[in-house]
């Protein structure tokens, strides 16, 4: 359990779902500082002590911010670098917003909400990963995008969602095409159905209990934040497929 012995880390959106248990399974591998964030400070100081529980010895930022706000995007980046020396060797965009529920479709989709799910699920991963490059470019480090199968087909009544989704696959591969010279390697990850607030949001009529839970599907962002992952880079992972992900971890060794 120490894969990630030393290392420090900045995941967005995560108060709750797959965010909080990143990190709770980011201390448990021996992380040395793990900088939470997300809007809500109720959730955000319960996942904090969920997380110093699960480790004692790492050090756990919890830093309220609001993604679509550029100034508070400056904030988080200024925060967790001040806090960890100018280190950061793991940033998961992980942040995402599923926009107005029921969801409409485009026809009559508001123009404040669309500006915000872009703002949130796009142009949000577009400036962290601008903001965090300096800190990583010289030791290295692992930038994983959190996406969806939304992103790969357009679904009726997915709305700006989906559309943020496609833009950030785009944003995926062309981050990682700049950076192949670099010792900074950029994935992106769709962790499938998941049984969490956002998707119950977006799905209410479906059945919940048929989805996965959060905690068991971390394990291949663990694997893509350790030094294991350090040959893979500008790869798209299904979370729920076994099969690619022992393929891309053969091949890495």
């Amino acid at each position: 359990m120490s894969r990630l012995q030393g290392k420090y880390a900045l995941i967005t959106g995560a108060s709750q779902g797959l965010g909080l248990q990143m990190a709770i399974a980011y201390a448990r591998e021996g992380a040395a500082g793990i900088a939470i964030m997300a809007r809500g400070t109720n959730l955000l100081d319960k996942a904090r002590s969920l997380v110093q529980t699960a480790a004692p010895a790492v050090k756990v930022l919890a830093i309220a911010a609001d993604v679509s706000q550029p100034q508070d995007i400056e904030r988080v980046v200024a925060t967790t670098l001040n806090e960890f020396q100018g280190r950061l060797d793991v940033l998961i965009n992980n942040a995402s917003t599923i926009g107005p529920s029921p969801m409409p479709f485009l026809l009559d989709y508001p123009l404040e909400d669309f500006h915000t799910v872009l703002n949130t699920n796009l142009i949000a991963p577009f400036l962290l990963i601008k903001k965090v490059l300096p800190a990583m470019i010289e030791q290295g480090g692992s930038i994983i995008n959190v996406t969806s199968d939304a992103g790969v087909t357009g679904y009726p009544g997915w709305g700006a969602y989906g559309i943020s989704k496609f833009g950030l696959e785009g944003l995926s591969q062309t981050w990682a095409a700049e950076l192949e010279d670099s010792p900074v390697r950029v994935n992106w990850v769709d962790p499938g159905n998941m049984n969490t607030a956002m998707h119950r949001a977006a799905e209410p009529e479906e059945d919940p209990s048929q989805w996965a839970d959060p905690k068991d599907i971390v394990d291949i962002f663990v694997y893509l934040a350790s030094d294991e992952s350090k040959a893979v880079h500008g790869q798209r992972f299904e979370a729920q497929e076994a099969d690619e992900f022992e393929s891309a971890t053969h091949e890495a060794a």
